[in-house]
């Protein structure tokens, strides 16, 4: 498989680390269920756990989100915004999957904490919509593939593309999905890792630059996707009418407002390569922070009269917005460039951008 960097491409970006993915943040694990059936099923669900374990609501996380354009759905962001606190998965699908997969995500914390426990959960679940590869509107998510995704959520490498909750997306008139990347910043003071995990499935061809290049002239002769020899029918929303969600996260010790600002920089990534956060768009970004631990007295538990937390310093945090522009940038790409053509829905196709071309392509610039 073939990753931005393997192309030479971002000469600014600096070191990642080992596996170049939201992994490499210490505890961060990835799991992913694909659904691929028949002719017209091209859907699934990705699953990112910010902590060892999936009990998180025992050791939450600082958190915090941003909304690029809202024209999207992420469960669970208004008491994040309100406590501060991560204390669950977050999971990627469909759009019309988030009810099924945010009701298994109750029942996977209800199956933990038993039946006798007196709890509330309210579970993060992230979409972009996929219907035109996609049957969207037959729900084909269910809480089985939710439970395979968390289960099969591991550290290490991540896989890429036409996977998981990417599984039928599009981005910048290619085959888009789900792509991640990392950074490791290292001020003289103390290193920290930054990692972000991308669901994309929005922009435009024509707005599509990489490295400052325009991408859409020199690909005209790969179709836009649709059904080839069909126009569009009416009713049919424009091109760029998707979404992308971004998951941000450091083992850097920040506060929740410092998350906030970590999760607005992720919209400069996505600007990076065209994307405006055009109106049928829904871009949202959530950040979370692991370099604090003991946090679960925060709610109130009466044996917990004082928790001690760790803060970076804002003079430090430029660094970081840095790490989360470049991360997502890459990221982004390296979604584009480990999807396949995807024949859907109808005879839908959406070509992949060949690697081999998109670096020629580059290099014919820089002749």
């Amino acid at each position: 498989m073939t990753r931005a960097r393997d192309l030479g491409i971002g000469a600014r970006w600096g070191p990642s680390g080992t596996y170049n993915a939201i992994t490499d943040v210490p505890g961060v694990r990835v799991g992913h269920k694909t659904l691929i059936r028949g002719d017209s099923v091209r859907t699934g669900v990705t699953v990112v756990v910010p902590r060892q374990g999936t009990a998180i609501w025992q050791d939450p996380v600082f958190a915090a989100s941003h909304t690029l354009n809202g024209n999207g759905e992420f469960t669970g962001l208004e008491w994040i915004r309100e406590g501060g606190l991560l204390e669950t998965p977050i999971a990627l699908t469909n759009t019309h999957s988030v009810g099924v997969v945010r009701d298994a995500l109750v029942a996977h914390q209800t199956a933990q904490r038993g039946p006798d426990e007196e709890y509330w959960a309210l579970p993060v679940v992230a979409e972009t919509w996929d219907g035109r590869l996609n049957d969207v509107n037959g729900q084909h998510v269910t809480a089985e593939d939710l439970r395979d995704a968390i289960d099969a959520a591991a550290g290490g490498p991540v896989e890429e593309g036409n996977v998981g909750g990417g599984t039928g997306m599009i981005a910048h008139g290619f085959k888009g999905g789900i792509g991640t990347a990392s950074r490791v910043v290292d001020d003289g003071e103390g290193a920290y890792t930054v990692g972000v995990l991308v669901q994309a499935n929005h922009g435009t061809r024509d707005r599509f630059s990489v490295d400052g290049v325009p991408i859409g002239p020199e690909t005209a002769d790969i179709p836009l996707p649709g059904v080839p020899g069909v126009a569009p029918g009416p009713g049919r929303l424009p091109d760029g009418s998707g979404s992308i969600i971004g998951v941000i996260a450091t083992d850097a010790p920040l506060l929740p407002a410092q998350c906030r600002r970590l999760a607005q920089r992720a919209g400069l990534g996505v600007g990076r390569l065209g994307g405006v956060g055009e109106h049928w768009s829904g871009d949202i970004f959530l950040a979370f922070a692991t370099g604090n631990s003991g946090l679960a007295g925060a709610y109130g538990a009466s044996d917990v009269a004082e928790i001690a937390i760790r803060m970076l310093p804002n003079r430090r945090i430029s660094q970081l917005f840095a790490a989360v522009v470049d991360a997502t940038e890459e990221a982004i790409l390296n979604a584009i460039l480990a999807a396949r053509t995807m024949v859907g829905r109808d005879g839908f196709v959406a070509p992949a951008l060949p690697a081999d071309r998109l670096r020629s392509i580059l290099a014919a610039v820089a002749r």
